[in-house]
């Protein structure tokens, strides 16, 4: 089954460590919730903010969670500490998606998912099926993975912060973006290297359209 979308917008950002630029004082002015949002949370509101989209369905995808929370509650079962109340609620994959549902009081349907390498992908195939209702969808995949001692276990991604979104609707229109021969000379995580190949095609002075393969 084949199903062509139309990336009405999109969006990306990385960095080798961590990401600066995020505008989080500005889109989450509530310094209480502010200082409750992981780092994938304040990567998704701010590529969520970067294409207009606070309202609708919404895949979210990563790969490894919130690697930073993660690590913190082993760090506390290592050393017999008591676990933090927000870490411990903070360790779920959808997290970041779930604060920002909240921030923007988003009703609607939310998907997490998570498969490895192939997470975008299937953020992609998700989102067409769920495109075939005629609605605009966002899909957002993010990784934040610079934790402690992370150059240990890293030898082959580049940016241990990155995220990409993408605003979608179905569309009948000839795709016109190429997302199967995939390049990944800068070293993102291949986790998210299917939507940001089509957010790097994307071309604001024409219809980008990409074919998913069901």
């Amino acid at each position: 089954m084949k199903i062509n979308l139309e990336i009405l917008d999109s969006a990306y950002i990385y960095a080798p460590t961590q990401i600066e630029e995020l505008n989080t004082k500005e889109l989450v002015p509530k310094m209480v919730t502010r200082r409750r949002l992981t780092r994938a949370a304040k990567i998704a509101v701010y590529l969520a903010d970067k294409v207009s989209f606070d309202d609708g369905r919404i895949i979210y995808g990563n790969s490894y969670g919130e690697p930073l929370s993660t690590s913190s509650i082993l760090n506390s079962i290592n050393q017999k500490e008591s676990i933090s109340p927000t870490v411990f609620q903070n360790s779920v994959y959808n997290t970041a998606v779930s604060y920002f549902s909240i921030l923007t009081n988003n009703k609607n349907e939310i998907m997490t998912i998570s498969s490895g390498d192939n997470t975008s992908l299937n953020i992609l195939k998700a989102g067409a099926i769920k495109a075939l209702d005629g609605d605009t969808i966002l899909l957002l995949a993010v990784e934040t993975l610079n934790i402690e001692n992370i150059n240990e276990l890293n030898n082959c991604i580049d940016f241990l912060e990155c995220g990409v979104v993408l605003k979608v609707k179905i569309t009948n229109k000839d795709s016109n973006i190429d997302f199967i021969d995939l390049s990944n000379e800068q070293n993102f995580p291949i986790s998210l290297i299917h939507m940001i190949n089509i957010a790097q095609n994307f071309n604001q002075t024409r219809p980008n359209i990409v074919e998913i393969l069901i």
